[in-house]
């Protein structure tokens, strides 16, 4: 397959996008979200019909993505719904129907990207049989570079032996698995406190990486990357380190193990960066700017300046190309993969 000619600019990996309508899931148990158009160009997202967030067409319009990724020099982005969509603890069929009705939207806004945006899917994961065949739908037939997932499914982590075959499948085709926390499962004391966004959702990141890190070995080959610079992991691994040494677990150190992870560089801070660079390893981390919301990192890549230059090429555009090296795309998508190069990020 011929290397795609990608423009010069940054590849950045999360973000996120909905669709303008969502499907009615009122006839499954659970709390759902729902999208209520206000205007041409604004909706507003609803939980269980309560009011969530309001969104703009940056969700919807791949015009308005490719205007804006132009204006910040951005060649790709990786889209993955927002988070509060994939519904892991929910009805199985209410979230297969929801991920399914995603997945489309999200196909058919790659393919007016001009070859430029790459779907991460969604799947529902409380079924991992369900969600293995639609992450294979995702990548082999829609040409998604992968999918994105929670922290947790339901009351169940990711180390759970039960997603195991879901994590083989994303090692078997090349898979991107992006891994994002969703603020309806932090822990409550914190959301009480107002630190959901501050500590609540990066410590969600860091508890569901630290038991794919510790304990039993997990599935080889994955390319599971974490959102928000690794979370609360990339501080707390020597601790693990030594946890495992004081419980006579004789697995290999957490900070090893780490270093099969990748990350994203959406820390805010370059001392918080450099050490996500540490822990995860110099080609293992990308960029992630959180577009199009008011979390983001504007202008993409604004973290990466104070870094030299083969490091700032290698998280802002050739470590994300590389990342999702190993998922074919379909014509509807660019029609073959980009091509790795050393332009400026």
């Amino acid at each position: 397959m011929t290397p795609l000619p990608t423009p010069p600019g940054t590849v950045d990996v999360h973000t996120h996008a909905i669709a303008p309508g969502l499907p009615d899931l009122s006839r499954y148990a659970g709390r759902w979200p729902s999208v209520e158009r206000t205007s041409a160009t604004e909706a507003r997202i609803l939980l269980d019909g309560a009011p969530y967030r309001v969104v703009d067409d940056r969700c919807w319009s791949a015009e308005r993505r490719l205007a804006d990724m132009d204006a910040e020099q951005v060649a790709v982005q990786l889209v993955s719904p927002i988070p509060v969509t994939l519904c892991h603890g929910e009805s199985a069929d209410g979230a297969a129907v929801l991920a399914t009705a995603q997945n489309e939207f999200l196909a058919g806004l790659a393919a007016a990207g001009r070859g430029r945006l790459r779907p991460l899917g969604a799947v529902p994961l409380q079924d991992p049989a369900r969600a293995a065949e639609e992450l294979v739908r995702c990548v082999r037939e829609l040409g998604f570079a992968g999918v994105e997932i929670g922290t947790r499914v339901g009351e169940r982590e990711l180390a759970d032996p039960a997603f195991d075959d879901f994590f083989a499948v994303a090692a078997e085709i090349g898979a991107v698995v992006l891994v994002h926390p969703v603020d309806q499962t932090i822990d409550p004391r914190v959301a009480g406190l107002a630190l959901g966004f501050g500590l609540g959702m990066p410590a969600e990141t860091g508890i569901a990486a630290a038991a794919l890190v510790t304990g039993r070995e997990r599935t080889p080959g994955v390319r599971l990357c974490l959102a928000h610079a690794g979370g609360t992991l990339p501080a707390i691994l020597p601790r693990l380190d030594r946890g495992a040494v004081l419980a006579g677990d004789p697995s290999r150190p957490a900070t090893v193990r780490a270093r099969e992870l990748w990350s994203d560089s959406l820390a805010y801070d370059e001392h918080s960066l450099r050490l996500a660079v540490t822990r995860f390893g110099a080609g293992h981390v990308v960029l992630g700017t959180d577009y199009p919301f008011a979390a983001r990192e504007a202008p993409a890549g604004a973290v990466l300046a104070g870094l030299d230059d083969d490091l700032r090429r290698a998280i802002g555009r050739d470590n994300g190309l590389d990342l999702i090296a190993g998922a074919p795309a379909t014509d509807e998508t660019g029609g073959g993969r980009w091509e790795r190069s050393s332009a400026s990020a």
